[in-house]
This record gives structure tokens, C-alpha cells and sequence, in this order.
């Protein structure tokens, strides 16, 4: 995912989940890879949106986006999370593109930076911060809605089911990143400096009042138990 799609380019991907009066979700595909990536859309208190590792959608699907609010931030999670981010900007010229500090400059090589997660600016529903022990270059939504409140994450944790064949046996064994929630040898490798400080952070996004759910960037939701699923996987540093 390190290279930009130029244009507008559709791969598939599943229709909208409304989870929430201000979560919606979509998962799509990657080209030539059993990989999932996961869009989330955050509504603010002003009923501005905030996308989340964006993916260009199919026609209908973007018309519900327009129509639940304007896209005020495009928010870039990592260095390699920037596949689409030009083709949104390009959509939205006036929204803000906002990725981790760390991050910035890999980022600004496809699409302008207007600032970091630290310059959203304060919101009673949607809130940024950075992950301690990344070195910056990852961070975490959090959305306060009805029916709680969720956390986005990216790479650091994965949620991805077993896949068949050579591919599958190589994210099982080689790269870890499959088989439930986790934290990939890939994320630990690239993502996390400093364990203690991770794991940390993770224990205080388990402690926030009712969690309902995390969403990850790849693959599935974490809905049951969510609060467990990040003190396992931060035991795990």
C-alpha cells in the first residue's frame, strides 16, 4: 500500500455499515492479496465528517457519504496507508489532510499535509491522538456515540481470519498476522519502538467508558469484549 492510486479507482469492497449514529465502516479489497482494508467515518459534533484511511467508493456509496455530512479531514494513519488519499483529495479539496507526525513526511510525498493528529482541534464526538511508542507514525480515533464509544486503530493490531494456501500459510507462520486479534510481527518490527510505552497506551484506550468496539484497519471489528481484546494483545509486548 505504500504507492498512490492515481485517479479515481474503484476495487471492491462491501456496502456501508452504519454502526453507529456517527461510526459508519466499509471494507474493501487490495489487488492481488487476500489483505483487507478498512475505511471509517467518523461524524463530528457539527456534523462534519472525518474519514479514516480512506477508500474510493463506488457511485451510490459515495452519494450516501455527501448526504450524511461534508468531508471536513482525511485522515492518513500511517506512512503506508496513503493508497487513496490523493483521489479523496482531489474529491474534497477543502477538507483537511492530517496524518500522524511521524508519518508526515511519507505521507506529504503523494498529497499535501494540512497538519498532524494533534491539530483536529477539540470535539465532544471525534478526538485524534498519537500512539505512545510509535515514534509518532501511528495513532488512534476515538468516536463518542449512541451506542458508545468506538476505537480506530491501523496496523498496530490486526484482526484477520486464517486464509488457505501458501499466501495464508506465510501471514500465519512468517508474518503472524492472522488468527484473531494480535499484534503482527510485521507491526512489531515496523510500528512498535517502544513496547512498554504500546502496551500502555493500549491498556488506557481498554479503560475508556463504554467501549463498544475497535475497528482496525484490516479485516474484522473487534465487538465482543473489545476492552479484553486490548489488554491480551498489550500483555502480548
Amino acid at each position: 500500500m505504500a504507492k498512490a492510486t492515481q485517479g479515481w479507482k474503484v476495487l471492491p469492497h462491501r456496502p456501508i455499515e452504519k454502526l453507529d449514529d456517527r461510526v459508519w465502516r466499509v471494507e474493501g479489497d487490495l489487488e492481488g492479496m487476500p489483505l483487507k482494508r478498512v475505511m471509517t467515518i467518523a461524524r463530528n459534533a457539527a456534523g462534519g465528517l472525518v474519514v479514516h484511511n480512506a477508500i474510493a467508493l463506488d457511485g451510490p456509496s459515495m452519494e450516501a457519504i455527501d448526504a450524511w455530512g461534508e468531508v471536513v479531514a482525511i485522515v492518513v494513519p500511517n506512512g503506508y496507508h496513503r493508497l487513496d488519499a490523493p483521489a479523496f483529495h482531489a474529491r474534497y479539496p477543502k477538507a483537511r489532510v492530517l496524518c500522524p507526525a511521524g508519518a508526515r513526511k511519507k505521507v506529504e510525498e503523494v498529497v499535501p499535509v494540512a497538519g498532524t493528529y494533534e491539530d483536529l482541534g477539540a470535539d465532544a464526538a471525534v478526538s485524534l491522538e498519537t500512539l505512545d511508542g510509535t515514534a509518532a507514525a501511528e495513532g488512534a480515533m476515538i468516536v463518542r456515540g449512541s451506542s458508545g464509544t468506538t476505537v480506530v486503530l491501523n496496523d498496530v493490531v490486526f484482526n484477520m481470519p486464517h486464509v488457505p494456501g501458501f499466501t495464508g500459510w506465510v501471514l500465519r507462520s512468517l508474518t503472524q498476522s492472522t488468527g484473531g486479534v494480535r499484534i503482527s510481527r510485521v507491526a512489531r518490527w515496523l510500528v512498535v519502538k517502544d513496547r512498554r510505552a504500546v502496551a500502555s497506551h493500549l491498556e488506557r484506550l481498554a479503560a475508556l467508558p463504554d467501549l463498544v468496539r475497535v475497528i482496525v484497519s484490516h479485516h474484522e471489528t473487534i465487538d465482543r469484549d473489545p476492552a479484553g481484546a486490548l489488554r491480551a494483545v498489550a500483555a502480548t509486548l
